[in-house]
């Protein structure tokens, strides 16, 4: 029997700038936010790093034994072009170029988020709510904040009064920002002249004639600010104060600052514990954008067709050279990383593959074994530190091979294996290989769909069963197991269907 302890989990918190162990407010339930993607253009592979660290921490969260509500919203409203209060809405603004209507861009974009999400094997989230469908919440948000002081109504616009908030609260704490040397980098945006500080935010913003997007309020026609639908729906879902907030480097400031900033003036309550941010992207050195001409797509990136690619690399190896870096460092693309990361990833699953074929060996179990499964779970454990997990699951390569007759390591003996070790292995590279860094074989032996349907339908039929009898504790392992190999269950007054994550 395995001695491994899978537990404490420690993770950085960007509000305290400390690495700290992981303690949730409810165990064993755990509540996740992430900021999701505002749906006016195609996902990009900052979206795609950024989504892929919160993939994995919500896999690796659940493996240890949480119950996680991962709530991941979609914008599409209220984001304006130059993420402050100025400029078109860039949903409006997208419709208005391609000649269709504000939901018709959301929709289309949202369906090409999610395409991509499923190419990278990402999990859906428990909960994906949308700004528009909580406009009663946010009203009521920015009432709450009004009524204890901490804003003011100037011409059908609400703005949120940040010198007079951070006179009584510590405003920059997240992003160490400080007052005076904001004042000095501000600049003359849209509507300046309404605004008591530079500094202030709308929270709600007054529709000028000819505005696409609009909604009846005490305050006139108008719409969300982008900061308030996060501060509305995380709490919504998670409670006044939650768990993990998650989102990349960039959204630190305002984004973030201003959602702790809302959330406390309306409601008294910091709502966030521990806060998480990846870093950003860079190729060649180069800090990834359009302007600079690297901002090549997910899409290119597969398919090859940039100038900076030499050829398409599939979506495993993108995802498996993501996870090379941890999630807080910048991570470099280039060709030669790429491809050295697809060599990689093809050796580690030739290991998968050979130790199905491996026959143990006396019943001495190796303690080489039960030291590396620890050293999986330890790097994980210490800030979800993906590259010296997978540099672990390398050596678990060595060990297999040196234990493989067929290769120069196995015949010269140099490691022999009980049944029980290779059961482990087994165990170990399934389980860190596919359940936590969401990798597949993309070389293996395909699945018999028909036969598939078949063993699904078996086993929803033996969960109805279970949930008939009561007997929700299979239930639920029934449903989380099969989450892990990456079918997601839905169930219904109808009944419950299947489907591939």
């Amino acid at each position: 029997m395995s001695t491994i302890k899978k537990l404490p989990f420690h993770l950085t918190n960007t509000l305290t700038r400390k690495k700290e162990e992981f303690f949730p407010l409810n165990p064993p339930h755990v509540g996740l936010y992430v900021c999701g993607p505002t749906v006016y253009s195609d996902v990009h592979l900052g979206n795609v790093r950024s989504f892929t660290t919160f993939d994995v921490l919500y896999r690796w969260l659940t493996h240890i034994g949480y119950k996680v509500r991962y709530v991941r919203n979609i914008t599409d409203v209220g984001h304006l072009v130059d993420d402050v209060d100025a400029g078109e809405d860039k949903i409006a603004k997208r419709a208005r170029l391609e000649q269709l209507e504000p939901m018709e861009i959301v929709q289309k974009y949202t369906n090409g988020f999610h395409d991509v999400m499923r190419l990278f094997n990402l999990r859906n989230p428990s909960i994906e709510p949308t700004a528009t469908a909580h406009l009663i919440e946010q009203i009521g948000m920015v009432q709450r904040i009004i009524d204890n002081g901490y804003a003011y109504v100037v011409n059908g616009s609400v703005y949120f009064d940040v010198p007079k908030f951070a006179a009584q609260h510590n405003y920059g704490e997240l992003s160490g920002r400080r007052i005076d040397e904001l004042l000095t980098n501000t600049r003359d945006t849209e509507g300046m002249d309404e605004k008591r500080s530079p500094l202030d935010f709308a929270i709600w913003k007054k529709a000028e004639a000819g505005h696409l997007m609009h909604w009846p309020s005490p305050w006139g026609e108008g719409f969300p600010g982008w900061h308030l639908e996060c501060s509305v729906m995380s709490t919504k879902y998670l409670g006044m104060t939650f768990d993990i907030h998650g989102g990349g480097m960039d959204l630190k400031f305002p984004h973030h600052e201003c959602e702790i900033a809302q959330s406390v003036a309306a409601d008294g309550q910091a709502p966030v514990r521990y806060w998480m941010h990846g870093n950003m992207l860079t190729v060649n050195g180069r800090k990834m954008a359009k302007s600079e001409g690297n901002g090549f797509t997910p899409e290119e990136l597969v398919t090859g067709n940039h100038k900076l690619l030499e050829r398409g690399y599939s979506a495993m190896t993108v995802r498996f050279f993501m996870l090379q870096s941890h999630y807080a460092s910048t991570l470099d693309f280039s060709n030669a990383a790429l491809q050295a990361a697809e060599k990689g990833l093809e050796k580690l699953m030739a290991a998968a593959t050979t130790l199905a074929k491996l026959k143990g060996v006396g019943d001495q179990d190796a303690p080489e074994v039960t030291a590396l499964e620890q050293a999986c779970y330890d790097a994980m454990n210490d800030d979800l530190n993906t590259p010296i997990m997978i540099a672990h699951l390398f050596d678990g390569v060595r060990m297999i091979n040196s234990a493989n007759p067929a290769s120069s390591a196995g015949q010269a003996g140099k490691l022999a294996m009980s049944t029980g070790d290779i059961a482990r292995l087994t165990g170990l590279f399934n389980a860190m290989l596919y359940e936590v860094l969401g990798l597949r074989n993309e070389n293996g032996p395909k699945a018999d769909d028909g036969a598939l349907d078949g063993v699904m339908g078996l086993l929803l039929a033996m969960r109805a069963e279970a949930k008939a009898t009561k007997n929700f504790a299979l239930s639920d392992r029934i449903r989380d197991q099969l989450a892990a190999l990456g079918i997601s269950i839905k169930d219904s007054k109808e009944g419950s269907t299947w489907d591939r994550n």
